[in-house]
């Protein structure tokens, strides 16, 4: 499977705000975004005036990578969403945040998603007791996520779920941090996405065009 293996702390700068990418160092003083907060490149500083569609272009390249995909597997989510019931943005989004290396990362187990991709791939993630290893399985309501218990020890883990708290933690997530266990309780709110802040409705935009 494609995937991204650039610097990704470029890919904040290019978007004009932090996407979390990083993990800890997103909420230190060494975060690039803070640092040097203009586009990365010889013409960074220079003044651009965006055309409306470069506006909904840069949302859809924002949202995409937030959550880590290639073109091809993000434009698969939205054509889901278009025939899905209600709000196509919403469903959309939904659809995202049900994906099992994004709950792993909102449930604390990861620091990052790319680390939650790691995570699930390398066998360290159970759902409702069977060894899940693929990243895009979507759930549902009611659905169980834990650690495997040889896997509770891994450094990577532990340190990402004793920072935990500082993370804003989804209604629709449960996490007993003792046990390392959670439940995914069903569809996701809108209202709660906002950190970073997106603007969905450009997106849907950008591909009905």
């Amino acid at each position: 499977m494609a995937r991204y293996t650039g610097a990704v702390c470029k890919l904040c700068r290019r978007e004009g705000m932090k996407l979390f990418l990083k993990g800890e160092r997103c909420y230190s003083e060494k975060c690039a975004h803070t640092r040097r907060p203009y586009p990365p490149g010889q013409h960074g500083q220079a003044r651009i005036k965006m055309s409306e569609y470069g506006v909904r272009l840069r949302e859809k390249q924002k949202v995409r990578r937030i959550y880590g995909l290639v073109e091809r597997q993000f434009q698969r989510y939205y054509f889901d969403a278009t025939r899905r019931k209600g709000r196509t943005g919403e469903e959309m989004l939904g659809l995202l945040e049900s994906r099992l290396d994004n709950v792993v990362y909102r449930m604390g187990f990861a620091s990052t998603r790319s680390e939650a991709r790691q995570i699930v791939k390398h066998n360290h993630i159970l759902v409702n007791g069977k060894r899940v290893n693929i990243p895009s399985v979507l759930l549902r309501a009611g659905d169980k996520v834990e650690v495997r218990q040889p896997s509770r020890e891994v450094k990577l883990i532990t340190a990402s779920l004793a920072q935990v708290e500082k993370r804003p933690m989804m209604s629709w997530i449960e996490l007993d941090k003792a046990n390392f266990v959670g439940t995914f309780k069903g569809k996701p709110v809108r209202e709660e996405m906002n950190e970073p802040p997106i603007r969905e409705q450009y997106v849907i935009e950008y591909y009905s065009r």
